[in-house]
């Protein structure tokens, strides 16, 4: 008798918030445990079968391939209204049907593995409800190849034995066995020392006798070991949101819900030995391979004239070449297409190109703006020739190799940027091309980070949030975006040296405080499994055959059972791609829609026939502006740091703007590459080059290796690699490999002997080369993003109010980013009005009145004032001319369209302000006239004449029955809060305009600064607004406000302690100065606890400085351009001018300007961020 045993019945991480077992963890325990084989049974899916599998192969143990399906009580598209408490089969009804029911599936052959993902898929496609659901009519129709369990106790034949319908019981299980067959149907035994299971395993036992099937046992594991119990329980505490100290809350019931050792399960039932048996019996049988080395590209539907697609995609490149190059082509891209079109068609990626080819060519002939290429794609000929990409890669040294390695067979990917706002339609094309069930999002997984491990852990251990917040408070800052493992803030780990030092208060406070050990020992359970599964922001997949021929599917959204929710892969986008299936990023880009938007713009108003495609690259404006780091909303470019490296750098060039997105990272960054490269660039120091014959190939980049392309070119020069061979190096060079690495360099140091550069060089190259690799960025992604960073520089420096005005519509939404817009076209000297319903449109609109160019507020940001309201009022507006008064707009607006509320938000946000009506004057009769207005219209159409319809027509006089509107204004205060209320922002005026200046010396930072800043002390100023008071737990009492200033805000916290010494100050709309604490957790916006609260005096009597910094010098030209506007708006601020170097000239009392109206000039001639008040 064998003394092994296989798991059957095992729960992973992707049982999602109930299996806490992580992949690599279970099997490494069963490997050492000399199990065999291992199953997986995950809860109604198979979202973790790809990884398992893999990390089965790697470990030497065979992969058992299974679900614990859910099955509807008779067909899966029963609704059964559940009666009383939820419980593990989601309740049931009064007559004692459940939700669904438990099974266990394994597949036995491969056809088997098929009928799995067809079940899973179907379940969720046809039988969702509360759950995915599958049925008997379901499991009759893909029952060959799999060998299926009576289940667990939320099984169907179980659940009829604790009915007490033994009788029942009978028939289920021999209809299970009439599905799969005599020896696919097994009754499985479970012992986690539960009453209800040992009153039902002699009854299984019976039933197996009478039916004939075999017994097996199983234990239902939920986590690894039996000591991670505590995490599990935890998990489902977070599952529920309930704490771990809740008598009556869902649980599992004991500790035994682990993978057991052989010797444990075989103790176990002991006096069934053939249950254990069999569990090596149906290991023995099950044999599914799933396939990593084919590719599976769909069939693209080719012209009947060409004899293959490869013959297809020759004669559309080569044409497309003619388009971009001319008929006479030169002999260096004549040879590159055809060495290209060649590795292409031997790789057998014609289809593919075609696919991407036609999508693109569909977006560009619906008007759907595309990206002009992102990441290794802009490196290829043949993409840019099928205007896939646009950039010329022969003009910009772009490498294809680098894209798709001749030497290296892998799929190629190329990403597609939109217009964010038509992504679904692109999905939505690609489903009608190549079929609905074809085309599918891909899934992917929240996990549970560290961070909030701690504060998850804290909560379910019932303590106050305080607690959990304090010791996430201790542990290390992000690095690059990405937690510390909580492993790693405990033992040292050189990949996360720097956290391991950070963590040190961490670990002293767990060393002595018992809550806070026990806290982090629940959280290290909880730290990275899965959260919950949701829908990829880019990656779609495309399939030749049915989706379901090669993997599970499901539907997700808010009603994952209606028809239109989207249908998602049940495998994330790494296992989509390592079955060979066609992966694709479709990706939607907010700047594309601001850049589709302003050209729009421009056209109608401007120029119509502006292109901004065929812009110069060469264009001074664009780089001036660049130059004085004034980016606010130009893609990639915009943080104050990036702003500082422009103003470093002065870009003169197209790829200067390139290398500042190659070079604004934490890498080059951290050894100083990117301020080397300024001065390089501006002669303030002079390149180095490690060899004479580098300048040939690192002179753009003034020595250095700022991009991988550059480490290829230095391969090929150096060490006579070709450039298949010099990405080799790059990859390899990039994941650090010691083995391939190591042999990299013994050829790459051969390589540059034989090209007489000698061993010493070869050696100090590679190393060079092996530093560099951390840092170098791919070339073509910086200037396929280059180029959008350059469209939108252009875009604000020659249509600033356009561009701003479109940058605006993109954010209405957050209030916090059109704050910071709207403040940068202020500062441009660009006026932003309130919504006006005459002028306005449905977005924020340019137009221009008496000469001037200015922003008027979207009609549909208005609180309680939707898009379709609006295009109700603009078409009539547009139809039969602009409103002449409110009385007028009664008239005509349609009648769904004066909903009261809505009306009342237009009112209070000044949208009537051009009828000269005062708005509270407005507010207190619009509803009479409104309702005056309806009832004139029901009698007319009734063919009732109004009593004074005759004399209103005759009169000479004008008397009418119109309401007369009262004569009445809000308070200054009263407006702009009202303002703030309907449009989140201030627009007419703001609280502090006129302070800003003077309240600017009080605080050490602006609240839009607060984001680039790291977690500590600070002061901030502004206005206070939306305060809420409340009580803790512990009856402590607490307040929180947003603090606003002229750019930004920001959510402030006050604790009981300082809020019973300055509470008396916090009144809605003061203004005040807030000394405390920047706290910035995981990706969350910033906030800030208040430690000291002012109200500054005397405001008003502060003359703010005005600061002009002329880092490039103070020229003639600037001279005379200052001189005018000091002549234009004299006044009583000081003016001083800053010059590289720290030098000041204070231009005295002469040079006194007004600066309320000198800021918008002197920002326009000199640029926004060399203008500063103080």
């Amino acid at each position: 008798m064998s003394s092994s045993f296989t798991h059957l019945h095992v729960h992973t991480e992707y049982s999602m918030l109930d299996g806490a077992a992580r992949l690599d963890a279970l099997v490494k325990k069963a490997v050492e445990d000399g199990q065999p084989a291992l199953g997986i049974t995950d809860h109604g899916n198979m979202y973790g079968v790809i990884e398992f599998y893999k990390e089965c192969k790697k470990q030497g143990i065979k992969p058992i391939i299974g679900t614990e399906a859910y099955m509807a009580h008779d067909h899966r598209t029963e609704r059964i209204p559940r009666r009383g408490r939820l419980d593990d089969n989601g309740g049931s009804d009064e007559g004692g049907r459940k939700q669904y029911y438990h099974l266990t599936l394994l597949a036995e052959t491969n056809e088997g593995y098929r009928n799995l993902i067809q079940l899973s898929s179907l379940a969720f496609l046809e039988g969702y409800h509360y759950k995915p659901r599958v049925d008997w009519e379901l499991l009759e129709r893909y029952s060959s190849g799999l060998i299926a369990t009576t289940g667990c106790l939320g099984g169907h034949v179980l659940q009829s034995l604790l009915n007490g319908d033994e009788k029942g019981a009978i028939q289920k299980a021999g209809r299970l066995q009439e599905i799969f067959g005599k020896d696919n149907l097994f009754v499985e035994l479970q012992d986690h020392g539960i009453a209800n299971q040992r009153l039902t395993n002699p009854k299984l036992v019976e039933i197996a006798r009478t039916i004939g099937a075999p017994l097996l046992a199983t234990n239902d594991s939920h986590y690894v070991n039996k000591s991670d119990h505590e995490a599990h329980d935890a998990l489902l505490c977070v599952q529920t949101g309930a704490l771990m100290r809740d008598q009556d809350r869902f649980r599992f019931d004991g500790h035994e819900h682990y993978l057991k050792s052989s010797a444990e399960m075989r103790d176990i039932w002991s006096e069934l030995p053939d249950s254990c048996d069999n569990t090596l019996w149906v290991a023995e049988r099950a044999n599914v391979d799933i396939s990593f080395d084919e590719t599976h590209l769909p069939d693209f539907p080719i012209p009947f004239t060409y004899k293959d697609e490869a013959a297809y995609l020759s004669y559309l490149t080569w044409e497309g070449a003619k388009e971009r190059w001319g008929e006479n082509l030169s002999t260096e891209q004549v040879e590159r297409i055809a060495f290209e079109l060649k590795v292409i068609s031997d790789m057998g990626f014609n289809a593919y190109f075609l696919i991407v080819w036609d999508l693109i060519r569909y977006a560009r002939g619906e008007g759907i703006r595309v990206g002009p290429g992102r990441g290794s794609a802009a490196g290829c000929a043949v993409a840019y020739c099928l205007r896939i990409t646009d950039l010329d890669p022969l003009k910009y040294d772009l490498l294809f190799e680098r894209f798709l390695n001749p030497s290296r067979v892998s799929m190629p990917d190329i990403d597609m940027d939109f217009d964010s706002r038509y992504r679904d339609q692109m999905i939505r094309y690609a489903a009608d091309k190549y079929g609905r069930d074809h085309v599918a999002q891909i899934i992917t997984f929240a996990t549970i980070k560290a961070r909030n491990a701690v504060r998850d852990a804290a909560r379910v251990l019932g303590f106050e949030y305080g607690v959990g917040d304090r010791i996430a408070k201790l542990m290390p800052a992000l690095q690059q975006g990405r937690d510390t493992p909580l492993a790693a803030c405990f033992e040292f780990d050189a990949e996360h040296a720097d956290g391991y030092r950070e963590a040190q208060g961490l670990r002293d406070l767990v060393a002595v405080d018992e809550t806070a050990s026990k806290v982090v020992e629940v959280a290290r359970g909880l730290e990275g499994l899965k959260r919950s599964d949701g829908i990829h922001a880019a990656a779609v997949v495309i399939t030749g055959k049915p989706l379901t021929d090669y993997l599970p599917i499901q539907r997700k959204g808010s009603d994952a059972s209606g028809e239109e929710a989207p249908i998602v892969t049940q495998y994330e986008m790494h296992a989509v791609e390592s079955l060979g299936l066609l992966k694709m990023d479709f990706l939607g880009l907010r700047n594309l829609d601001v850049i589709s938007d302003a050209v729009a713009m421009i056209r109608e108003q401007t120029d119509p026939e502006f292109d901004i495609d065929k812009i110069s690259l060469e264009d001074q404006e664009t780089f001036d502006l660049l130059g004085r780091g004034d980016t606010i909303g130009v893609f990639q470019l915009e943080s104050p740091p990036m702003q500082q490296l422009l103003r470093l750098m002065k870009p003169t060039e197209f790829g200067d703007v390139c290398a500042v997105i190659a070079l604004y990272r934490p890498g080059p960054m951290s050894t100083k590459m990117h301020t080397r490269y300024a001065k390089y660039k501006n002669n303030l120091e002079k390149p180095e080059y490690f060899h004479e014959d580098a300048k040939a190939v690192l002179h753009d980049t003034y020595g250095l290796m700022v991009y991988q392309e550059s480490m290829m070119r230095v391969a090929q020069k150096f060490a006579g690699y070709d450039l298949a061979q010099a990405d080799n190096l790059r990859k390899a060079c990039g994941k650090k490999d010691p083995k391939a690495m190591a042999a990299e360099e013994g050829s790459f140091v051969d390589g540059c002997e034989k090209k007489g550069y000698g061993r010493e060089l070869g050696q100090e190259l590679f190393d060079i080369i092996r530093g560099f690799a951390d840092y170098a960025f791919n070339k073509s992604h910086a200037f396929g993003y280059g180029l959008i960073a350059y469209q939108t520089a252009y875009l604000k420096a020659h249509f600033p109010v356009e561009y701003s005005a479109c940058l605006l519509s993109s954010v209405k939404g957050n209030y916090d980013k059109a704050a910071v817009h709207l403040a940068d076209a202020r500062a441009m000297g660009i006026t932003v009005s309130n919504p006006d319903i005459n002028a306005g449109r449905s977005d924020f609109a340019a137009i221009t009145a008496n000469g001037e160019k200015r922003i008027v507020f979207a009609l549909s940001g208005v609180r309680n004032v939707g898009e379709g309201l609006v295009e109700q009022i603009l078409q009539e507006r547009d139809v039969n001319g602009p409103y002449e008064s409110f009385h007028d707009f009664a008239r005509r607006a349609p009648e769904q369209a004066l909903n009261k509320r809505a009306i009342e938000s237009l009112i209070k946000a000044g949208a009537f302000d051009s009828f000269g009506h005062p708005r509270r004057g407005l507010l207190m009769v619009h509803e009479s006239i409104i309702d005056s207005a309806l009832a004139k219209r029901r009698e007319e159409e009734k063919g009732v004449m109004s009593l004074f319809g005759e004399m209103e027509a005759a009169s000479d006089s004008g008397w009418t029955s119109e309401t007369q509107i009262p004569d009445l204004q809000f308070t200054k205060p009263d407006q702009l809060r009202n303002e703030k209320d309907m449009l989140g922002l201030y627009i007419s005026d703001h609280p502090l305009r006129g302070v800003e200046f003077a309240l600017r010396r009080l605080v050490t930072s602006s609240i839009r600064d607060l984001e680039n800043l790291e977690p500590g002390q600070v002061t901030i100023g502004g206005v206070m607004t939306s305060l809420s008071r409340r009580f803790t737990k512990k009856g402590d009492q607490m307040a929180t406000f947003v603090l606003e200033d002229m750019d930004g805000s920001v959510e402030v916290t006050v604790f009981s302690k300082t809020l019973t010494e300055y509470g008396h100050m916090l009144v809605d709309d003061q203004i005040i100065t807030v000394a405390g604490r920047l706290n910035k957790r995981d990706d969350q916006p910033a906030s800030f606890s208040a430690q000291r609260i002012s109200v500054p005096e005397n405001l008003d009597a502060r003359i703010p400085e005005i600061v002009i910094s002329l880092p490039t010098g103070f020229t003639p030209e600037k001279i005379e351009k200052l001189k005018a506007i000091i002549a234009e708006f004299p006044g009583a601020s000081p003016c001083k001018v800053k010059l590289t170097g720290g030098k000041v000239f204070d231009l005295g009392d002469t040079g006194r300007l007004d600066f309320e109206k000198a800021l918008a000039p002197l920002r326009l001639t000199f640029g926004s961020n060399a203008v500063k008040i103080i």
